[in-house]
C-alpha cells in the first residue's frame, strides 16, 4: 500500500509514541551491551521521527521504508543542517553499498510482513550487511495484543486536522488483523471528505522469530518488554529483541 493518507497524519495520530523517550532508550539498550551504535540503519522509518531525534543524539543514521510517501514526509522534516540519507526500499528487499553496525526496526514494523517468508528473508538481508558483532534491535505487537488488545475492535482519533476510525479484524488461525482505516478530513468549507486505506499485521510467537533469526546467523541477546530492560509478562503488548551477528559477512 502507498499510505498516501496515513503518511500525512501518522504523526499526529501517533503523538503517544514519546519518540526522545525512544531514541534514548535505544541508546542505553546499545550501551548496555557494551557497544557503540557505529553506522546505523533505521529498517522501516515511516515518517523518520526516530531516525531524527537519533541523529540529534549524534548517531551516524539512514532510513530506510518502502513508502515513497512516508519517506517524504521524513524528508520534510530535516532542516537544511541535518542532511539524513532515506532510502526506498521493501525491508524483505534490503539492498545496502556497505556495511552496518547497527540496525534498528521499531514500532511493530516486522508486524507488517504477514508472510513468515519475508520475515525471514528480512532478517537474512540483516544479517547481511551488519557487521560482526553488530546488533539488530527491533520490536512486535505480541499475539496478546493481536489478539485481546487489537483483535476486532474499533478505535477512533480525534485531532485538530483529521477524524480517524480504526477497525480491525482478527483472523484467530492465523493472528492477522486486517486493519480499516477511514480518514474523515475537513476542508475549508468545513465539509468533510473521506479516503480509506486498509493494511494488515501478523504476530508471531518469540520460538518462530528466535528460530528464524538463528537461521540467518542472529543470535538472541535478550527479550524485553516494551521500554524497559524488564522481562516481557504474559499480558506484553510489545517486545523488544536484541539480537547479535555472529559472523561478518562481505557485501
Amino acid at each position: 500500500m502507498s499510505y498516501n493518507a496515513f503518511a500525512e497524519f501518522y504523526d499526529g495520530l501517533t503523538g503517544n509514541v514519546e519518540y526522545k523517550d525512544r531514541a534514548e532508550y535505544i541508546e542505553k539498550l546499545i550501551k548496555s551491551f557494551g557497544r557503540e551504535a557505529g553506522t546505523t540503519l533505521d529498517l522501516a522509518c515511516g515518517t523518520g521521527s526516530l531516525t531524527l531525534e537519533l541523529y540529534r543524539r549524534g548517531f551516524d543514521i539512514f532510513g530506510v521504508d518502502a513508502s515513497i510517501d512516508m519517506l517524504s514526509e521524513a524528508q520534510q522534516k530535516c532542516s537544511e543542517d541535518e542532511q539524513i540519507l532515506f532510502i526506498c526500499q521493501k525491508m524483505q528487499r534490503l539492498n545496502l553499498a556497505s556495511e552496518i553496525d547497527t540496525c534498528i526496526c521499531t514500532l511493530d514494523s516486522i508486524n507488517h510482513l504477514t508472510n513468515s517468508k519475508d520475515v525471514k528473508e528480512t532478517f537474512k538481508r540483516v544479517a547481511k550487511y551488519l557487521s560482526e558483532g553488530g546488533l539488530f534491535i527491533f520490536d512486535v505487537n505480541t499475539l496478546y495484543k493481536h489478539r485481546e488488545v487489537l483483535c476486532d475492535n474499533c478505535f477512533v482519533f480525534d485531532t485538530d486536522e483529521v477524524f480517524c476510525s480504526w477497525q480491525n479484524e482478527l483472523d484467530k488461525e492465523t493472528d492477522i488483523v486486517n486493519i480499516t482505516l477511514d480518514f474523515f478530513i475537513p476542508d475549508e468549507n468545513g465539509l468533510y471528505f473521506r479516503e480509506t486505506e486498509e493494511f494488515s499485521e501478523r504476530a508471531y510467537s518469540d520460538e518462530d522469530l528466535t528460530q528464524w533469526l538463528s537461521e540467518a546467523g542472529l543470535k538472541i541477546l535478550a527479550i524485553y518488554d516494551d521500554m524497559s530492560f524488564d522481562e516481557p509478562k504474559p499480558e506484553s503488548e510489545r517486545k523488544i529483541f536484541v539480537a547479535v551477528n555472529k559472523i561478518g559477512r562481505a557485501v
